[in-house]
């Protein structure tokens, strides 16, 4: 059911963006109501390094030592196996929507030749998938119920800070970064979907 919510709102949202509906109008006052009524070129020192958090070089050596410490702690190679293909698949549909819906950004972020647009954002994506992905690797080895509780709610604060530092930053607009998490949501849940169901028919912990 989640998985099919996150997949209809995400393509609502692609519509949207695609036909320049009346939802994008909600673009200037959510971004002036993060940033302000200017576009902050870079924005502060801290919401600049905030936002390279969604860097690929920060985000998915994160996600690598996650993966590498899952399969030392489990031996399972199935969940291994779904979030590392899970990231893979952030390229291979973030980059052609951007060059197919082609949406200019806040201030002169305007397009470009061989500029590719901005929704999704591509580093709201690769952020929200790869410590999403590693806080769901990581937390079937933390016992302690109020550790297990501080780490989701580390990795929600970092997503959401890395969204918000895009948006303040004038790099994307919110629903940028709204549809990558839309779209991680979708790609996580699946994955965690794929993981129980190789248990449940396999009948071991593989």
């Amino acid at each position: 059911m989640l998985l099919l919510l996150y997949v209809t709102f995400f393509g609502l949202l692609t519509w949207q963006e695609a036909v320049r509906g009346p939802l994008l109008a909600l673009d200037p006052d959510l971004r002036t109501a993060i940033a302000g009524p200017s576009v902050r070129p870079e924005g502060t020192v801290f919401t600049h390094y905030v936002a390279k958090l969604g860097n690929i070089e920060a985000a998915v050596p994160v996600l690598g030592l996650a993966l590498v410490f899952a399969w030392w702690r489990g031996r399972r190679w199935r969940p291994v196996v779904a979030y590392a293909l899970a990231m893979a698949a952030i390229p291979l549909i973030v980059s052609p929507l951007k060059a197919a819906i082609g949406r200019d950004g806040p201030g002169s972020l305007t397009l470009v030749p061989g500029y590719p647009g901005l929704f999704p954002s591509g580093h709201a994506a690769t952020a929200t998938l790869a410590y999403g992905a590693a806080t769901l690797l990581v937390l079937p080895y933390v016992a302690r119920k109020a550790a297990r509780r501080l780490l989701v709610a580390a990795a929600v604060l970092l997503n959401t800070g890395v969204g918000v530092a895009l948006v303040y930053c004038g790099y994307h607009w919110p629903l940028d970064v709204l549809g990558s998490w839309l779209l991680c949501g979708a790609l996580l849940t699946g994955a965690a979907l794929a993981v129980r169901g190789f248990r449940s028919s396999s009948g071991n912990p593989g």
